[in-house]
């Protein structure tokens, strides 16, 4: 991996909260997006993110209990 690469997968992982949040502006959001189209790695790490913040907002009769 390029350190071109590198740099732009730290930045974006560093607004990867306020991006999910919708909380950027939209020409940022589109470098994101188009960062992640190609980039498979970012798109685990946003996909995983996700799916922690759904599971934490789950209703407590929806939750599944943890060992």
């Amino acid at each position: 991996m390029s350190n071109h690469l590198h740099e732009n997968c730290q930045a974006l992982l560093g607004s990867l909260s306020e991006y999910i949040d919708g909380e950027l502006p939209a020409d940022l959001c589109r470098e994101i997006e188009k960062h992640l189209e190609g980039c498979e790695n970012c798109r685990v790490v946003l996909n995983t993110t996700k799916r922690t913040i759904d599971l934490v907002h789950l209703p407590v009769e929806e939750a599944v209990p943890m060992p």
